[in-house]
């Protein structure tokens, strides 16, 4: 019996380090959003911090340049004027290097800031890594202007999302 357990032990200890699961948990509505620092596309540093009196559209998605996340990053450009006319900033996350994000950036003329996350720092500390894939889930957390997360969009349709998060936005007005 003894064996048993340090076989299920070793077992889970094993499907923790290949899931990814030593994340931190994805932050629900009404906490405090997690705190970060990185660069953005152009090399500059960005905080979660330089945005405080602003709600943030924090959007996680999985690589630069593919289908989904070129539909949902368009989709977020064609509505960048009715999300910036909330007051509201678009912060993009992926596990990308700032060279891959700044290409994405100028292929599809993205007017909002795409943030490098090469360590997984920010990916962790919101809880959407990818089991085995070491990418983010396409999630996006609604942060209001003091800080605190007011809604969280999971397994999102990238060719919808855009209308969802501006009527999010507006809600909090």
């Amino acid at each position: 019996m003894r064996t048993d357990l340090f076989r299920k032990g070793a077992i889970v200890s094993i499907f923790s380090l290949l899931t990814g699961s030593a994340q931190a948990a994805m932050p629900a509505a009404g906490q405090a959003a997690p705190a970060f620092s990185s660069v953005d596309q152009d090399g500059k540093a960005i905080t979660l911090a330089d945005f405080k009196g602003h709600p943030v559209v924090l959007y996680f998605y999985p690589k630069d340049d593919t289908p989904g996340c070129t539909k949902e990053a368009c989709s977020f450009r064609d509505g960048y004027e009715a999300i910036q006319a909330t007051g509201a900033v678009i912060l993009g996350v992926s596990a990308d290097d700032a060279k891959s994000h700044k290409a994405f950036a100028e292929k599809y003329h993205l007017p909002f800031q795409l943030v490098a996350d090469a360590d997984h720092k920010i990916i962790d500390a919101y809880g959407v890594k990818m089991p085995l894939l070491n990418m983010a889930k396409r999630t996006t957390f609604i942060i209001d202007k003091d800080g605190v997360v007011r809604k969280v969009f999971e397994g999102v349709s990238p060719a919808t999302h855009e209308p969802e998060v501006l009527a999010a936005l507006k809600s909090l007005s």
